[in-house]
C-alpha cells in the first residue's frame, strides 16, 4: 500500500510538473511548502500500455478512452450510479416523436487554455468523427444522425450531417430514428468535443502533451510515450469544485506480474490480481470484484482458410472449454461467455439480455470432432491447413493462446501454431485481414444489447472477419427501426444466435473488474458501460 511518507520520497518520480524536484532542500521541505508537498494527492494507475491516440474519434479502445474519460468530457458523463448526467450540457429537450434532440449547453464552461467551449466545438467534432478522409473506427456509432452513414460513406457532405450549433450554447441533433441510448452514447469519448482552432492549426495535435487541450477534470502536464502520462487537476473544469486528486499518472507496464510488484512497493496504487496468488488473494479479502461489461475472444478470418468454413470455425468454438480457462488460467472470477453479448443489459421484460438469450457457447469435444471432419469434407481437405493463432504481446493473452493451442490438440488433434505481435501491429494487420485467427476484446460503448452486434454488419470497420451474412444485416437494421422495445429485442436476440452459428468469432469470458487497491484510495468510479473515472476519487 502507498503511504505518504513514499510519496514524499518519490517526489522525483511521482510528483512530476506539480512539485519543483529533489534538492536537499525540497526533500526536507518547511513550513507552507511543507503543507503544499503534504497536500499533493497523486493516484499511479497502471494503463498498461501506451494510449493508440487522445484524438477522441480516434482512439477508440480502452487504453486511449480510460485516459481521455478523465481528460475529457462530453455532454453527459456517466455518474456514479452508472447513469447519465448532464455534463458539458446542463439539460436536454427530445421532440415528441424521438428524431430531434436538442442540448442546452451550461454558462462558463472552458477548454484548459480558458477558451469557452461552444456548441460548435461538438459540431465540428462530431462530422470530424464522420469524415471519410479521417477514418475513424467509431464513426458506425453516428450513423444514427440524419445523414451521418450517407457521409462517412463518401455519399454525402459534411453540411448533410444534421448537428448543428443553433447558437454557443445549443447544439441540435435529429436523428434517422427515435434512439433510446443516445443520451448515454454521447458521455462516449468518441463524443467528446475537441477545441477547432487548435485542430486546425496542428493536425498532430493530440501527440504531445503541449499541444493537447482538454475540457474535463484533469489535463495532460507530461507524455513520456511508452512510459507514463501526468494528468494534473484542471483548474477550468465547470465541476473543479468537486475534484479532489491534484493529479493521477498513468504508468504503461505490460507484464501482470511487474504491476503487481510495482503495487507492493507503493509505486502504484492499483493492480491486476496475479493468477497464480489470486486463491490467497481472494481468500484474505484483499481482492475486489465489480460487475464490467465486454467480452475476450478470437476472430476468425473467413477469408482465409481453413476458416473460410463455417463447420471448420464451429469446430473450433465448441472445442474451446472456457470454464477451465477462467478458472485455471486468468482466476480473475470472470463468466464463461455463454454468447457474445455480456450481462448487465436489461430487457423490456425486466430480465437480462444475456439470461434470456440462454448459452449460445457451448463445449462439446465430440461434436466438435464431428464439424471438423464435416468441415474438412465440404473443402475438400486430406489434410487442414496450418493454423496460426495470434495474439497481442502480454504474459496473460499467451498464457490463454498456450491454453487454447493444448485444447486444440486435445481435442481436435490439430497442431496450431501461436505468434505474438504488438497491439497496434495485431490491430492493423487483423483489419487487413492478414491474420487468420487473432485475439480481440469489445468494450460496449453504451448500455444497449445493438452495440454489441451491429459491428458484424457487412462492411463495418469493427468487423474485421470478413464475414459476411445479409440476413444477418437485416435483422440488425430491423432492429434499428424498430420502436417496440420487445420486438427490438428479440430481433437482436435472433441476431446473437445467429452470429453464434456461423463463428466469424470466438467468445471466450465476458470481463469483470477484478482488482488490488491501496486503502489510502477512495471513490475510484469504474463503469461497466464505460471507461473509469477519476473524477471523484480521493487519498487519505
Amino acid at each position: 500500500m502507498k503511504s505518504l511518507s513514499i510519496l514524499l520520497v518519490s517526489c522525483c518520480l511521482m510528483l512530476g510538473t506539480l512539485l519543483s524536484g529533489c534538492s536537499p532542500e525540497a526533500s526536507t521541505p518547511q513550513g507552507d511548502a511543507a503543507k503544499k508537498v503534504t497536500a499533493a494527492k497523486i493516484l499511479m494507475y497502471n494503463n498498461v500500455r501506451e494510449p493508440t491516440s487522445l484524438d477522441p474519434p480516434v482512439g477508440f479502445d480502452m487504453a486511449s478512452y480510460d485516459i481521455l474519460n478523465n481528460l475529457m468530457e462530453g455532454l453527459t458523463r456517466l455518474g456514479k450510479n452508472q447513469t447519465p448526467e448532464p455534463a458539458m450540457a446542463r439539460e436536454w429537450k427530445i421532440s415528441p416523436d424521438g428524431r430531434t434532440v436538442t442540448f442546452l449547453l451550461r454558462e462558463g464552461i472552458k477548454w484548459s487554455n480558458g477558451d469557452p467551449v461552444k456548441a460548435s466545438d461538438f459540431e465540428f467534432a462530431w462530422k470530424k468523427l464522420l469524415d471519410p478522409k479521417q477514418p475513424s473506427q467509431a464513426a458506425p456509432l453516428a450513423y444514427v444522425i440524419e445523414g451521418g452513414e450517407a457521409f462517412h460513406a463518401g455519399q454525402g457532405t459534411a453540411d448533410g450531417v444534421k448537428v448543428k450549433a443553433v447558437d454557443d450554447k445549443t447544439l441540435q441533433v435529429k436523428l434517422t430514428r427515435p434512439a433510446s441510448w443516445l443520451i448515454s452514447m454521447v458521455a462516449n469519448p468518441a463524443f467528446f468535443p475537441v477545441h477547432r482552432a487548435t485542430v486546425e492549426k496542428n493536425p498532430k495535435w493530440a501527440a504531445e502533451a503541449a499541444t493537447i487541450l482538454s475540457n474535463g477534470p484533469f489535463k495532460l502536464a507530461e507524455w513520456k510515450h511508452d512510459a507514463e502520462l501526468k494528468l494534473v487537476r484542471n483548474e477550468h473544469y465547470w465541476d473543479a469544485a468537486n475534484v479532489k486528486l491534484d493529479g493521477v499518472t498513468f504508468k504503461m507496464v505490460n507484464d501482470s506480474n511487474t504491476e503487481y510488484q510495482l503495487f507492493q512497493s507503493g509505486e502504484l496504487h492499483i493492480s491486476m490480481v496475479p493468477p497464480d496468488l489470486s486463491e490467497k488473494l481472494f481468500a484474505e479479502n484483499k481482492a475486489r470484484v465489480e460487475d464490467s461489461a465486454g467480452t475476450y475472444f478470437y476472430r476468425f478470418n473467413t477469408k482465409m482458410p481453413p476458416f473460410d468454413n463455417a463447420s471448420i470455425r464451429r469446430a473450433f468454438l465448441l472445442a474451446v472449454d472456457s470454464r477451465k480457462i477462467v478458472d485455471l488460467v486468468t482466476k480473475q472470477k470472470q463468466k464463461p461467455a455463454a454468447g457474445f453479448v455480456s450481462y448487465g443489459l436489461k430487457g423490456p421484460d425486466g430480465r437480462d439480455f444475456r439470461e434470456s438469450g440462454g448459452r449460445l457457447v457451448t463445449f462439446d469435444a465430440a461434436e466438435a470432432r464431428k464439424l471438423l471432419a464435416k468441415g474438412m469434407a465440404e473443402a475438400g481437405y486430406a489434410k487442414l491447413p496450418e493454423v496460426t493463432l495470434t495474439y497481442n504481446t502480454n504474459d496473460l493473452h499467451q498464457k490463454i493462446a498456450q491454453t487454447l493451442q493444448a485444447m486444440f490438440k486435445e481435442n481436435l488433434g490439430v497442431d496450431v501454431l501461436l505468434a505474438n505481435k504488438e497491439s497496434k501491429v495485431l490491430t492493423a494487420e487483423q483489419k487487413a485481414l492478414q491474420l487468420q485467427m487473432s485475439r480481440s476484446s469489445f468494450l460496449p460503448d453504451f448500455a444497449d444489447p445493438i452495440n454489441f452486434l451491429d459491428g458484424y454488419q457487412t462492411g463495418n470497420p469493427m468487423n474485421r472477419t470478413g464475414w459476411s451474412s445479409a440476413k444477418y444485416d437485416g435483422l440488425i437494421q430491423s432492429a434499428y427501426k424498430e420502436t417496440d422495445e420487445k420486438k427490438r429485442f428479440a430481433l437482436l436476440h435472433e441476431a446473437e444466435k445467429l452470429l453464434i452459428e456461423e463463428a466469424p468469432i470466438l467468445p471466450i469470458y465476458f470481463y469483470s473488474s477484478t482488482y488490488l487497491q491501496s486503502d489510502k484510495v477512495t471513490d475510484i468510479v469504474r463503469h461497466a458501460y464505460g471507461y473509469i473515472d477519476f473524477k471523484w476519487a480521493d487519498m487519505k
